[in-house]
């Protein structure tokens, strides 16, 4: 067996970042197999400055927006990026798969291992197909109108449907030789609280039971105040997309604890954006999810946040609750890297008193949990094969703008 053997300033385990100048040792194809003290470990050690980490995990993108980047102004607040997301996506098919192409290949480059991607229709099959990451590809489901929602969940069986059929034989391939990358996941997820009427609702329930779900949370002030008293910009939103929201009735609070019921069944919940989101809410949900014996976790994603809205989530708020944080990218419509290590620069940069190490169980254990992966990603442990990134030039456990990732395997 050909043994690796790996070296550096500081080794982040996904839980600790290390300066003991330990030893960390892997097959040929990236199985961890031990981490050793120098002394242990043999010859023929790489040496390399900088940080050696587990790969990071992506919690929440949209590879099917890839070829929309740059198309929509920063900026706009969410229900305008709604309207233009609706009304600008449709490209040539060829256009789209090579947006989606690309953007798989930048976050490989960028040492993402796994993804928790929004699907709304079966365009990034053929790309995922390849077995080149991990994927949880949450079915995503929205309509607001009460009429349409069979016909709307119908839909969407028919896109999970396709995506369990068409991703097998990465599955069967995953059966004869492991690897990481051939892990497909594919669940149905409600798209965000003001998108679906009470009977779609009604008709996603069974499907949440056991599963990760994801949801898009709090991520404008608009969406706090359709449910606090039933105005704002989102009923402008509706009216410009001719839909009738007379059946919509508020429940006095916010968002939040108005729809978290309906995800009671779920084993993981993953919400993601959480802009709005203030101490009520976190400790309603805490509560929640403790009564309910789930595992909850909170996604960042500030650039999108940047982009759209010009607002960062209340991050310190999460962190004085100490929930579980995960980090995405959300899609290239809504940012100008599929990176999550700029994501977390961008944390750093506004939040310089987190730890890093902190900052890096986000990326790499937290997101593999939250998507049920981590039995072989997101940690340097025995048995798994969680990718290798060496991150250079890191000062005094400060991410800064030269800060850069390579991909040792």
């Amino acid at each position: 067996m050909n043994f690796k053997k790996f070296s550096a300033d500081q080794i982040f385990t996904g839980t600790d970042l290390l300066s003991n100048q330990s030893v960390l040792i892997t097959n040929h194809d990236g199985t961890i197999l031990d981490m050793v003290a120098p002394e242990d470990a043999g010859d023929n050690i790489q040496y390399l400055h900088g940080i050696l980490s587990p790969g990071f995990v992506n919690a929440h993108c949209h590879l099917e927006l890839s070829h929309m980047k740059g198309l929509i102004p920063e900026h706009t607040g969410l229900p305008d990026f709604i309207l233009k997301i609706v009304n600008e996506r449709h490209f040539q098919e060829e256009l789209i798969l090579d947006g989606i192409a690309k953007a798989e290949a930048e976050m490989l480059a960028n040492g993402i291992v796994a993804v928790g991607d929004i699907c709304n229709n079966t365009l990034t099959i053929p790309q995922k197909a390849l077995g080149n990451m991990a994927y949880h590809n949450f079915i995503e489901v929205s309509g607001w109108k009460p009429e349409i929602a069979v016909t709307r969940f119908e839909h969407a069986k028919t896109v999970l449907a396709a995506f369990v059929a068409g991703l097998q034989s990465v599955q069967n391939k995953n059966k004869r030789l492991f690897s990481p990358a051939n892990i497909h996941h594919s669940s149905l997820s409600p798209h965000a609280p003001y998108s679906l009427s009470n009977e779609l609702w009604q008709q996603l329930l069974p499907y949440f039971e056991g599963n990760t779900v994801t949801i898009h949370n709090q991520e404008t002030a608009a969406e706090n105040q359709l449910f606090q008293d039933g105005t704002g910009h989102f009923i402008s939103m509706y009216a410009a997309m001719n839909i009738d929201q007379t059946h919509f009735v508020p429940t006095g609070l916010n968002s939040l604890p108005s729809y978290f019921h309906q995800l009671n069944t779920a084993k993981n919940l993953l919400l993601v954006h959480n802009t709005e989101t203030n101490a009520q809410d976190v400790f309603f949900a805490n509560a929640a999810q403790a009564e309910n014996k789930q595992s909850l976790y909170w996604c960042l994603c500030v650039n999108a946040n940047l982009y759209i809205e010009n607002k960062l989530p209340p991050i310190e708020l999460l962190r004085r609750y100490h929930v579980n944080m995960v980090v995405g990218t959300d899609s290239l419509a809504s940012n100008h890297s599929l990176s999550i290590l700029d994501e977390l620069k961008t944390i750093s940069k506004h939040f310089p008193q987190i730890p890093l190490e902190e900052l890096l169980q986000w990326a790499t254990l937290n997101g593999a949990k939250a998507l049920q992966l981590d039995h072989q990603l997101g940690s340097f442990e025995k048995g798994k094969k969680p990718g290798l990134l060496l991150i250079e030039g890191v000062e005094e456990d400060q991410l800064l703008s030269h800060t850069k990732i390579k991909r040792l395997i």
